[in-house]
């Protein structure tokens, strides 16, 4: 083996090992300290694509769960509207029906009627309710749930057979309402269900398992402090040279 001064191939390759472990040992503190496997584009440039892709439509699901919570909180104040309907059907269905009483007076009759006539103006208050700036009922509500079933009463009193349709008719814009937040139920879960298993996709991808990191660590740790005391030893050995030449 030639003995030489000028080029110290031992110290040279022993630099080269510690530069490349020294560059590892930083990348593993680099994610430990992030606890992301990938912290620069280049660590995993298609996995970075990946989960870019992942994270944005986690986060549109997000958004959608969002609007279909407020989609119910419509749907849960216009079922409120309609119960105050059905109570009020319910009281008007009794005045027409005390009206009727052939053994009442015209001035009972009149109490009667007054009464009925205010539940008809407070149905057609009710018939244009709006959730922000929304409105509950009409062509263009969510769902569509037409106002005209309970809110043209005006003068109805004493005709029970209308009442009685408008009560039936509300009980089927209730069970409409019942079933579209059902509806809607199923698909938060899902939405829910379907967020929480692209997070965790993403999560395999961008996520550093600690545990095996950190055993990487270890061994940079490791191999950077043997490299350095290895270099040092290549830098001594041309000294070998000086004996030579005694």
């Amino acid at each position: 083996m030639s003995v030489v001064i000028n080029t110290n191939f031992a110290a040279i390759s022993a630099a080269n090992n510690l530069a490349a472990s020294n560059a590892a040992l930083q990348k593993s503190l680099n994610r430990l300290s992030s606890g992301s496997k990938i912290v620069t584009p280049a660590d995993d440039a298609g996995g970075l694509a990946v989960s870019m892709k992942l994270s944005a439509e986690a986060t549109r699901m997000g958004a959608e769960s969002t609007n279909l919570e407020n989609e119910v909180s419509y749907y849960q104040t216009q079922d409120g509207a309609l119960k105050v309907v059905g109570k009020m059907l319910d009281r008007m269905s009794e005045l027409s029906t005390l009206f009727a009483d052939k053994t009442k007076s015209t001035s009972d009759n009149a109490n009667y009627t007054t009464e009925f006539e205010a539940l008809a103006g407070q149905l057609t208050n009710v018939g244009n309710s709006q959730f922000n700036g929304i409105p509950l009922f009409g062509a263009g509500s969510i769902g569509g749930a037409d106002p005209t079933v309970f809110n043209n009463l005006t003068g109805q009193i004493g005709t029970v057979g209308s009442i009685t349709t408008a009560i039936g008719d509300v009980a089927g814009l209730r069970a409409t309402n019942g079933a579209a937040q059902s509806v809607r139920g199923f698909e938060a879960e899902m939405l829910t269900v379907s967020k929480a298993n692209l997070e965790a996709a993403n999560s395999r991808i961008t996520d550093v398992d600690v545990a095996e990191e950190s055993t990487q660590l270890a061994r940079w740790n490791i191999l950077v402090q043997s490299g350095t005391a290895m270099l040092a030893q290549a830098n001594q050995a041309p000294n070998a040279v000086l004996k030579l030449l005694q």
